[in-house]
């Protein structure tokens, strides 16, 4: 098990190594050290010497990848990629364009966005799981194919209708909630109830589909055939025999999603002003601060590979046959 982990630490430096240069690549190709210091500074009565003291001060007027002119190995070291990107893999993240500490903001953040992700996937999970399962107990009847219309349904309306709606009856007519905002105190559950909602109930059309799915294609081999041959009930069937020979699957999805709970959603947490990790990534993207979307793009790539290990160790809880060397 070790020896399969080490392995797969050792896989993970060059996809990171690749996300990270594809990232930093991209962002220089839609915006120059110029943009980025007018974004910041502001299109209107802004002089060059302006922009060029910027540009100095955030270290962008190095070269990007190669810098001819320092010769030696500080023709490596001497570049924004190193000077920016490099220092990654240590986690150092820096300072953002604002001349925020970056590491500190993240672990200010990652509490909201637990309070609201952490909540809203796993009772999303119980709920699509028990929701499929009694679905699977009318297959085929008058039932099981209402239902399907209603996961297709609810699966065909847009994540921001929910969001409005929500906002709009619960919180603004019936005043029950707050629309928006957060706070860290006793009451704080108040700001988060609403958008924990919205998200469950958005996740269940497509949630739920899925899980029928996947429980009809176990239903139908050998095991549970000769369950019910042998006058086992349905719901002895379902709970006793398909949902465990389901778990490698269920585990598939669940277990490499966990790790990217710390990171937010971008949608929720702005409408709802959350002061997430979601929110602020999106903020960066709208001020075209490059320090902070490159350490977030990152860290959510590092999250990524560790859910993805996660999920293969998870593999040998569910099924003892599965072995990892």
């Amino acid at each position: 098990m070790l020896t399969y982990i080490i392995r797969r630490l050792f896989y993970a430096i060059p996809i990171l190594i690749g996300v990270n240069l594809l990232t930093f690549v991209l962002f220089f190709i839609v915006n120059t050290p110029e943009d980025m210091a007018r974004a910041h500074l502001g299109d209107k009565y802004v002089t060059k010497q302006a922009i060029q003291d910027w540009i100095a001060d955030k270290g962008y007027d190095q070269p990007l990848f190669f810098n001819a002119a320092a010769g030696g190995l500080d023709s490596l070291t001497e570049t924004v990629f190193f000077n920016k990107s490099v220092k990654l893999f240590a986690f150092d993240f820096g300072a953002s364009d604002e001349g925020r500490n970056i590491r500190s903001d993240v672990v200010d953040r990652m509490g909201p966005s637990l309070a609201l992700a952490l909540p809203t996937f796993l009772i999303g999970i119980w709920v699509n799981i028990n929701v499929a399962l009694m679905v699977l107990m009318f297959r085929g009847s008058k039932l099981d194919r209402f239902a399907v219309g209603i996961f297709v349904t609810l699966m065909s309306v847009s994540y921001l209708f929910y969001i409005i709606v929500g906002q709009h009856f619960i919180a603004k007519i019936s005043r029950l909630v707050p629309v928006s905002g957060f706070n860290d105190g006793i009451d704080g559950w108040r700001f988060l109830i609403l958008p924990i909602l919205i998200g469950i109930i958005a996740g269940i059309g497509a949630g739920s589909r899925w899980y029928r799915s996947l429980f009809i294609e176990v239903s139908g081999q050998d095991f549970a055939r000769t369950a019910r041959a042998k006058g086992v009930s349905e719901a002895g069937v379902l709970f006793r025999h398909i949902l465990p020979n389901a778990m490698l699957p269920i585990l598939t999805g669940v277990v490499v999603v966990i790790p990217t709970l710390f990171m937010g959603s971008l949608v929720m947490e702005s409408f709802f002003s959350i002061p997430g990790l979601g929110s602020y990534l999106l903020d960066a993207i709208r001020a075209q601060d490059f320090a902070i979307v490159r350490a977030m793009v990152f860290l959510g790539s590092v999250l990524y590979i560790i859910g993805l290990i996660l999920t293969d160790i998870s593999y040998t809880w569910a099924d003892p046959r599965v072995r990892l060397s």
